[in-house]
């Protein structure tokens, strides 16, 4: 079972690319985010695989980060999500957006996947609203809050902005809301107030679109 692939990049398309590693080309699948990552490093490229072993083939495909991977894994568990549509939908909606999208029940943004309508995306926000929820606070994809589709860049004042969101979202679980409904209203509240908002100003905000604790029990 192939986990990481780390060599060159040698060619790509729309939806893969071939990693040469030490001499041998891999064939991996990717989302459009990953292979812009890949792209912009080509000598160095280090990507995450899961691979999907089926009677006719064996599928790699790749992550440049464990956030996407895992959310490709729990995409991938709903019922008329294939590999390909989940790579669909993690190309078009990065995954802290996603997990935004699924905490606030977004479908329409959901459905904006090439292979998404309305019925799998409702599925899709059903299935997922707490797991999604989970994943976005345990990993690096609350370091996207309030920064846009592509996850914002790295410094000082990314790392307090995300410090803030964590501590917010924990907050509004310590008074008694739900994981995922924490963490939508947080990320709507860092979104629409910006970067430079405060851990009171996130947690105000994010009391007064939620409303009183005892209604989300």
């Amino acid at each position: 079972m192939i986990a990481k692939l780390t060599g060159r990049l040698d060619s790509s398309g729309e939806d893969w690319a071939i990693i040469d590693v030490g001499g041998i080309g891999y064939l991996v699948f990717c989302s459009a985010r990953s292979l812009r990552r890949i792209a912009a490093n080509p000598d160095v490229v280090s990507i995450l695989i899961e691979t999907h072993v089926r009677e006719d083939h064996i599928h790699l495909y790749g992550f440049c980060d464990e956030i996407e991977r895992d959310a490709f894994r729990l995409l991938t568990t709903v019922q008329g999500v294939g590999a390909k549509v989940g790579l669909g939908i993690l190309s078009t909606l990065a995954p802290d957006v996603l997990a935004q999208a699924i905490a606030a029940s977004d479908k329409a943004a959901v459905s904006q996947a090439q292979g998404v309508g309305p019925k799998l995306a409702t599925r899709i926000v059903s299935e997922l609203k707490d797991k999604m929820g989970g994943l976005a606070l345990g990993s690096a994809a609350l370091a996207g809050i309030g920064a846009g589709k592509d996850g914002g860049g790295a410094g000082a004042a990314d790392d307090t902005e995300r410090a803030h969101s964590v501590d917010a979202v924990s907050a509004l679980i310590n008074l008694g809301y739900g994981r995922s409904e924490a963490f939508g209203a947080i990320a709507r509240s860092a979104n629409r107030l910006g970067a430079d908002a405060s851990l009171e100003e996130l947690i105000r905000d994010g009391l007064g679109e939620l409303g009183p604790a005892e209604k989300h029990h």
